[in-house]
């Protein structure tokens, strides 16, 4: 019996009677990789021989072919690097590839007669098998074993600077697939990318230098084991040849009707043209067609033969919606077509692509034995659906682009992120390099070492779940269409050259196909079982079933890019940054690492993407992990993020005096100047001012008022015009306030003013609480001053169960009393925004009624904050603002008619609108810090107030004595002293 008729009939033998007792198969542990270095001119290959263990086994290795049997293609195909191989001829490794294919799909996935199953596949390996002569001897070598040393990656960064986010993310994943890396700015001045120099594993060319990759790096000496991610055929297929038109268009005769793309489709991503309308449905009729404009993002890892993928985030824009999200493909046609519908559109999606590139690469001249053998390139393919589920493609960009997102600032370093992270784990970067050697000999067909690198490459790619999906080879191909690219561009060489190009592609693309369609197979069988669209993809899903196994972010994205102290790493939880004045939000994201988990801002049922204020000082940005259900924290993150005062130059020797009303950031009112203006000083002496609300403007001093930062804001102050406010002293206070009792009613904001009385009054501030109900503070002044406060709106209350502001004064009233009707009973009411004229009609009713007309009533007016778009609160447009500010001057009129003070605080804190502190609102102007306490606790006693809580059974509560507390914040400082000597008037 000869070599092929003893092969087949032992591969027909183990495919029809797989139980049956077949030779003894090598273990895999057992079997090494053997390679050797032929002569010069001898064709190179790879053959499968494991050592033979029984005399059965001798005598099939006497005749070159190994035992056959069924072992699952995981383990025959890749690893193939843990097989041992020797050098035959290709037909038997060819033969063994596509036996490991048909015997794993009879086995499991049977669609058809076995019979007629077995033979076509084998007819189709016979007539690509040809007759193979007996080896020499002295074709057998002694194993080299693979190198597995420290890869090394350079990237050239092009107009990147080092913070650029794209650059970081390229740098953290190829550190964690254990790469050495380093940059430079452009391929010129690295000397690394001389002809010949082997040092380096991979290639990484950033946008902003693909140019100069291009013209520097010699991708016909590259090794077998060294990567780029450009393919030079590709870019020069889709580059402008003028107007618009695609080179490859430009050199192929491509019917404009039948093909699936504009010829101007290489231009700038700008010309892209408008959706078309959509046309209303009758009752009744059949969904709406698909009429949108999709971003989808391709990997092609070969040119020839052609091989390439799709990534499962597209970016999707309709009439809906004239901004672009980003979403994965097959959830959104899901979602806009049904299950059924939404298969053919996706098939019809890889079929277009398929197509174009097919187009695309069959126009290049370049060589298949100069080509480099593992580099790729990402493209985005902009799609348009006109009402069928067959799209046009309308723009092709040799790189990720997301202009189309509606934050593309934010979202597109994100969805480029993701990408660029699956692409890299996905191509298997860190797998060790291989040498191979050649085989002498031998007849026919040889798989070379390039076509078996591609080969394994596509086997581990198939393989490995991703989210990435198959566009060609598609079980569909032909070898001769996918091998029909290389016949039309080798035609200038000779005949024979020719010839064998030909066929080696075409017993490439054949296994490609075939590994293709096993793997395909394996998809269907699981879709039928989880009901889903076949796909490699499972790990690169956000579905977010399965159990949360691993709670820790994959990254943590932050807009604008934030330095962190220590760099983001998912096992690192606390982390600190520093930002300047000017940076009033950041906008965060955090990914968990599997989709099982999910990261919640706050608190766990919080949002997963927010924009955050930051405040001055310190701000804390809480991330929780969660999992479950019903959803249990598991980790919990922590960025502190410190936020510097506005620079300060001291003033040493002569300056001038500048004032400002407003920021030219946001101004409030149109009809006033904006920003630094030279400050003049009357030359008579300032009266006392008459009113809380007297107008004024804040000054500093500068060394010109064109320039804000020669200033030395550590001086600035409020000054009215033509008066001042003068301040209280502690002992005039104390005396002013002995025998009063002072009610207010307000926000936080009003509860800022009261700390700051009480610190004042009582010499420190020896308790305070973020009270959202009543509290009476007694016994202070040394048990000769009460306060008392509510806290109005509850805005966390329904709204059918919130107290009216009348009910809430009342209840304030009540637990205030005795009360005398006098201006010994002072009623202080206000907030940020909430306070309306009618509510000092109340407060006029409400007096009258309990016989309190003669108190005191001093009105906070409105002030500044919701002006940033914070997620979770409401958020002020400009013209809102402004009419807060006309708001502002209706209530303060309202006062002085009926006989209240007032204090201005919205004129006070518009020009000061960045400088807020600690809250979501950016409206708190103060802030409560912990300081020392006094030493002498009998000292302490003495002024020590206690603390009513509103309940069924209030009891008085000591203060704590450990602790004293400062309320910070010079905005917050401003107006209450103002409030205070409204109440203690100097001439009292």
């Amino acid at each position: 019996m000869d070599l092929q008729n003893f092969c087949l009939d032992r591969i027909t033998r183990q495919a029809l009677f797989p139980l049956a007792p077949s030779l003894p198969t090598q273990r895999l542990s057992e079997t090494r990789l053997e390679t050797r270095r032929d002569s010069p001119g001898s064709n190179r290959g790879l053959r499968l021989d494991p050592e033979p263990r029984s005399e059965e086994e001798r005598n099939v290795k006497r005749h070159r072919c190994g035992p056959i049997g069924p072992p699952p293609l995981r383990f025959l195909l890749p690893p193939l690097r843990f097989i041992r191989f020797r050098f035959c001829s290709g037909p038997v490794l060819l033969l063994l590839l596509g036996l490991c294919v048909f015997l794993q799909t009879r086995t499991r996935f049977l669609s058809g007669p076995q019979e007629e199953e077995e033979e076509v596949l084998l007819e189709a390996l016979q007539t690509r098998v040809s007759p193979q002569t007996r080896v020499s001897p002295q074709t057998r070598v002694s194993p080299r074993t693979g190198v597995r040393s420290r890869l090394t990656a350079l990237v050239l960064t092009g107009l990147h600077p080092p913070s650029d986010p794209e650059l970081q993310q390229v740098l953290r994943v190829l550190k964690e697939l254990r790469f050495t890396v380093t940059s430079r700015a452009y391929a010129e001045t690295s000397n690394t990318l001389r002809t010949g120099v082997t040092g380096w594993s991979l290639v990484m060319c950033l946008s902003t230098s693909e140019r100069s990759c291009l013209r520097r790096m010699s991708f016909t000496h590259l090794t077998a084991n060294q990567k780029v991610n450009l393919l030079p055929a590709v870019m020069e297929a889709f580059s402008d040849a003028g107007g618009g038109l695609c080179v490859f268009y430009a050199r192929s005769h491509l019917s404009g009707t039948q093909f699936p793309m504009r010829p101007e489709a290489c231009g700038s991503t700008n010309q892209k043209p408008p959706l078309p309308a959509d046309s209303p449905s009758p009752a009744g009729a059949p969904p709406p067609a698909l009429v949108a404009m999709v971003n989808v993002y391709v990997l092609v890892t070969s040119v020839k033969p052609l091989t390439s993928f799709l990534h499962d985030l597209s970016v999707v824009t309709t009439n809906q919606e004239q901004r672009g999200r980003p979403t994965q493909i097959a959830h959104f046609l899901q979602h806009t077509l049904g299950p059924h519908s939404s298969h053919d559109a996706l098939r019809q999606i890889k079929r277009v692509i398929g197509e174009v590139l097919l187009a695309a690469v069959s126009t290049n001249q370049e060589q298949t034995s100069s080509r480099c053998v593992l580099c790729f390139q990402l493209l985005t393919f902009t799609l348009l659906f006109s009402g069928s589920i067959t799209p046009v493609v309308i723009q092709v960009d040799t790189d990720l682009t997301f202009s189309a997102l509606s934050e593309e600032a934010f979202e597109g370093p994100i969805s480029r992120d993701r990408i660029l992270e699956d692409t890299l784990h996905f191509l298997h970067l860190s797998y060790a390099e291989t040498q191979y050697g050649g085989c002498t000999g031998t007849h026919g067909a040889c798989l070379s070492e390039d076509e078996f690198l591609l080969l394994l490459q596509f086997q581990r790619q198939m393989e490995t779940p991703s989210a990435f999906q198959l566009v060609y080879p598609s079980s569909s191909s032909s070898s001769s269409s996918s091998s029909s690219s290389s016949s039309s561009s080798s035609s200038s060489s000779s005949s024979s050259s020719s010839s064998s190009s030909s066929s080696s592609l075409l017993v490439l693309s054949d296994l490609l196909i075939r590994i293709s369609r096993h793997y395909e197979l394996q998809r269907n069988q699981s879709s039928r079982i989880k009901d889903t669209e076949p796909t490699n993809q499972n790990a690169g899903g956000s579905n977010g079933t399965g159990v949360c196994v691993d709670p820790r972010l994959r990254q943590l994205y932050l807009s604008p890019p934030l330095a962190l102290t220590p760099p983001f790493s998912p096992s690192v939880r606390e982390y600190r940054a520093e930002v300047t004045f000017d940076l009033l939000t950041v906008r965060v994201r955090p990914e968990p690492m599997s989709s099982a988990c999910r990261a919640h801002l706050d608190q766990h049922l919080g949002p997963s993407m927010a924009v955050f204020p930051l405040a001055l000082g310190d701000s804390s940005i809480i991330i929780l992990v969660t999992g479950g259900e019903e959803p249990v924290v598991m980790a919990t993150y922590s960025v502190q993020v410190t936020r510097d005062s506005r620079p300060s130059l001291p003033m040493f020797g002569d300056h001038v005096t500048c004032s400002f009303l407003q920021d030219c950031g946001l101004v409030v009112h149109p009809g006033l100047p904006c920003g630094l203006q030279p400050f003049i000083r009357t030359l008579s002496p300032p009266l006392i001012c008459s009113s809380g609300h007297h107008p004024g403007v804040w000054v500093v001093p500068c060394l010109t008022c064109s320039d804000n930062r020669t200033c030395d804001w550590r001086e600035v102050t409020w000054q009215p015009d033509g008066c001042y406010h003068p301040q209280v002293s502690p002992p005039l206070l104390q005396a002013c306030l002995t025998d009063r009792k002072v009610l207010f009613i307000g926000d936080s904001t009003n509860r800022g003013m009261m700390y700051f009385l009480l610190e004042r009054v009582n010499s420190s501030l020896q308790v305070w609480g973020r009270s959202h109900d009543l509290q009476v503070y007694e016994y202070l002044n040394q048990d000769r001053t009460l306060v008392s406060y509510s806290y109005y709106p509850r805005f966390w209350e329904d709204k059918d169960q919130r107290p009216t502001f009348r009910q809430s004064l009342l209840q304030l009233i009540h637990r205030s009393r005795p009360l005398v009707n006098s201006e010994q009973t002072v009623l202080v009411v206000g907030g940020v925004q909430w306070l309306k004229v009618d509510h000092l009609r109340t407060v006029r009713e409400v007096l009258d009624r309990e016989s309190l007309s003669d108190a005191l009533v001093v009105v906070k007016s409105l002030g500044m904050g919701f002006h940033l778009p914070v997620d979770g609160i409401r958020s002020l447009s400009l013209r809102q603002i402004q009419d807060l500010y006309r708001q502002n001057q209706d209530i303060i009129t309202a006062a002085k008619h009926r006989g209240y003070e007032a204090v201005d605080t919205f004129s006070i804190t518009m020009g000061r609108f960045r400088d807020f502190l600690q809250g979501r609102c950016a409206c708190h102007f103060h802030q409560v810090e912990k300081s020392s306490g006094p030493s002498d606790p009998i000292a302490a006693s003495r002024t020590t107030p206690e603390l009513q809580s509103d309940g069924q059974h209030p009891e008085k509560e000591a203060w704590p004595r450990a602790s004293t507390y400062h309320v910070r914040g010079p905005v917050n400082q401003v107006y209450s002293e103002i409030l205070l000597s409204r109440l203690c008037p100097r001439n009292t």
